[in-house]
Parts: C-alpha cells; sequence; structure tokens
C-alpha cells in the first residue's frame, strides 16, 4: 500500500469516522477543523438509521450513540385529527433519534481515544499538489502535508471548490430548521415519532424518556437563512412566527406555546446537495454532506457520511494508488446516495404543498408511504451492512444500489 498518509478537513461527522476508519486500514489521519473547537451547537436532534449504526459498529463507536440516543419503534403520519400508522421493519434496528451536538461529540472523543489527532482554527485556504503528495494551505499560515486529503468540510465545503470549481453548491429547501423541547404533555406512546402535516407546515414530535416533548419544525421561508443570520433573530422572535404557522394545528399549536425560547434550537436553512459532476481530482476526495447531503426527510444523511467513511477507507486500504482507489470509492458509492438524495427530494415537495395538494395528502400519502414498493426501497436502504474484512467488491456494493 502506498498510501500512508492523510489530511482530513472538517471534524463534524464524517471527518473523525474518516480518520478513525483510515487508522484502522494502516493509514495515518489528522483531521483539520475550521472552528475554534469540537463542532456543538449547531443544530437539534436527527434520526439515525440501523444501516449508519451498524457503519458505526464497524469503528467500535455503534454502543456509544446507542446510549446517547432515543429509539424510534413506532411512527405515523398525522393529519390533524387523522392519524395513520406506518409499517415498521420488526427484524432491523430500530432508528435512533439522537441530539446532534451530543453525536459530534461522542464520534470526536472516540477518535481522539483511537489516537486521532484534531487540530482547530485551521480554515483551508489553498492547496498544493506534487506527484507524490499534497500540502493543505491554513488561513492562520500554517500547512500539512499527507499522500492524500480527503473534504469532510460539509455542505459549503471549500475542498469541492478545490476539486472543481465549477461544482454545483447545495440547494435551499425553502425550509428553515428548527428543534425544540416543549412542555406540553401528550399521551403519545414512547418510542413513537408522528409526522404531522401541519395546515401551513409539517412538523414532527415524539415524547422523550424524561417525559417532555421535543419536536421539530421545518419552517418554509422564501429567505434563505445561514445559521447566523437565523440566530441573530431573537427565539421569542421565531416563536411569534411559529404561532402563526402552527396556531391552527393540533398539537402544533400547544407545543409552540409551551415551548420556552431557551429550548428552542434554531438550525437555519435546510439543504439537498444535486449530484456532484467530480467527487476527487488528483489526490483529493469528497466525503459525506460535501459531496451527498440528501434532505433530512430521509433520515439518512448522517448514515450515509458514515457509510461512505468507512467505505472510503476500505478503497485506500485494498488499492495501491489514490485515483485507482477513490474511482472505485466513486463508482458504487454514488448509485446509493443519489437514489437516496431523489427519494428526499420527492418527500420535500409534501412538506410545502399548495392548496389542492394539501387536500388530498390525507388520502395520497398513506398510499404513497404504505406502498410496499416503497417498503421494499426503505429495507433495502437501511439493511446495508460493511463487511469491513472483506476485500472491496464493486459488484457486489454495487447490488445494494
Amino acid at each position: 500500500m502506498s498510501i500512508r498518509s492523510a489530511l482530513v478537513i472538517g471534524g463534524g461527522v464524517a471527518g473523525p469516522v474518516t480518520a478513525t476508519a483510515l487508522q484502522m486500514a494502516g493509514i495515518e489521519a489528522r483531521v483539520f477543523e475550521a472552528y475554534s473547537g469540537p463542532a456543538v451547537n449547531i443544530g437539534s436532534s436527527l434520526g439515525f438509521a440501523p444501516n449508519g449504526l451498524a457503519a458505526l459498529d464497524v469503528i467500535g463507536a455503534g454502543d456509544a450513540i446507542r446510549r446517547l440516543a432515543l429509539p424510534i419503534r413506532h411512527s405515523a403520519m398525522s393529519f390533524g385529527h387523522k392519524t395513520i400508522e406506518m409499517p415498521t421493519a420488526a427484524d432491523l434496528e430500530p432508528q435512533q433519534l439522537v441530539d446532534r451536538s451530543d453525536l459530534h461529540t461522542a464520534l470526536h472523543d472516540h477518535a481522539v481515544a483511537a489516537g486521532i489527532p484534531f487540530e482547530y482554527d485551521k480554515r483551508l485556504v489553498r492547496v498544493d499538489e506534487r506527484a507524490d503528495h499534497i500540502t493543505a494551505h491554513f488561513a492562520d499560515g500554517t500547512s500539512a502535508t499527507a499522500d492524500i486529503l480527503i473534504g469532510c468540510d460539509g455542505v459549503k465545503s471549500t475542498v469541492r471548490d478545490l476539486i472543481d470549481p465549477n461544482a454545483p453548491g447545495a440547494n435551499y429547501t425553502g425550509m428553515l430548521g428548527f428543534g425544540a423541547l416543549s412542555d406540553h404533555t401528550l399521551d403519545t406512546p414512547a418510542h413513537t415519532m408522528i409526522f404531522a402535516f401541519g395546515k401551513n407546515a409539517y412538523y414532527l414530535y415524539w415524547v422523550g424518556a424524561d417525559g417532555r416533548v421535543g419536536w421539530g419544525a421545518n419552517l418554509p421561508s422564501k429567505r434563505y437563512m445561514s445559521i447566523s443570520e437565523a440566530r441573530a433573530i431573537s427565539n421569542e422572535q421565531w416563536l411569534r412566527t411559529m404561532r402563526d404557522t402552527y396556531g391552527e394545528d393540533v398539537p402544533g399549536a400547544d407545543l409552540v406555546r409551551h415551548t420556552r425560547p431557551e429550548n428552542l434550537v434554531v438550525s437555519g436553512a435546510l439543504h439537498i446537495m444535486p449530484p456532484v459532476p467530480h467527487w476527487h481530482r488528483g489526490r483529493m476526495v469528497l466525503v459525506g454532506d460535501s459531496v451527498h447531503a440528501p434532505s433530512n426527510s430521509t433520515g439518512q444523511g448522517a448514515s450515509q457520511a458514515i457509510e461512505s467513511a468507512i467505505q472510503l477507507a476500505r478503497c485506500l486500504r485494498d488499492f495501491d494508488d489514490p485515483a485507482t482507489a477513490f474511482t472505485a470509492y466513486e463508482r458504487f458509492r454514488r448509485p446509493r446516495v443519489e437514489a437516496i438524495a431523489a427519494r428526499g427530494a420527492r418527500i420535500n415537495h409534501a412538506k410545502t404543498p399548495g392548496p389542492v395538494m394539501r387536500k388530498v395528502m390525507p388520502a395520497l400519502m398513506p398510499l404513497m408511504f404504505g406502498s410496499s414498493k416503497l417498503q421494499q426501497i426503505m429495507r433495502r436502504e437501511q439493511s446495508y451492512r460493511i463487511d469491513w474484512a472483506a476485500p472491496v467488491d464493486e459488484q457486489a456494493e454495487l447490488a445494494w444500489a
């Protein structure tokens, strides 16, 4: 194996997992994060699929997430006073609901315990690439050199632009994300997620282990707002906006009314990545949201990032040069992640329906989500497992697409 060292740009979800998997593959990895510390306080809860947990088990981090998470064993769609149960796969591990900051912290701590070094305040500005190495230059004037550079730097990826200056950026879904804890009480069964289609906007809710109701809002907004722009508006103002939006919904109106400002988490614009033409160039390659950020509607964003991180490490372990490893990685990962992203894009349209669609949704949505075809697709997504010990077999991987 000629690949001995890697620079990992980004310390969110994909970065620590990539570095840990690379170490397992015999490749020395260092993580460089633009912020001044571990990536926390950047969002609320997220769904973690069974395939994502199985991928984390490969690097020994799965149980750490299970200890933090709330298993979601049942789910239902709600249209005001009408609730429709959704099918579940009894033979698969349930989806887990985990706080994003807790997830980032757990993955960071696991990587540190494995001996992965992290460096902070390292904002990548350019690279110098040579025949046998690549050097990253950071805004603080420092640099670092290794055999390859891996972009795990999110939807606004600098590495993606370095690979291809004409690469598309993330698309705005037309919705802003919020998470909250409400003091309102509900008789919703434990370990149950309700996906609610309100009169004006979509939201979801569940009862936590402490009996409080957690909920998330996808608030339609014509104006794009970054997380910093959205957080410049007070939580009190956002709650007033939500009262106007969800005021006619049950239980949406009560969830908003009983949410204290300090218990609201503002996440800003929700994104989805369109297909990226070039996943790699030379000694650079992309992983996670930098190249395939599906809509949050899929419940697969973090899981797909983790799968890709581990599969890239397998390819770098099994192939002697970056070009061959990167090409194999893209060839079998692209079909899977783009199919999942396309499914999420279709679901997003249901979150912001027009007046006609809103009237037919109670009849249409159960047919769509209850269809045997969709159930087969989702089972296939969630049944995916990585065999770390096996040599990379592209044809076997493509069978999962």
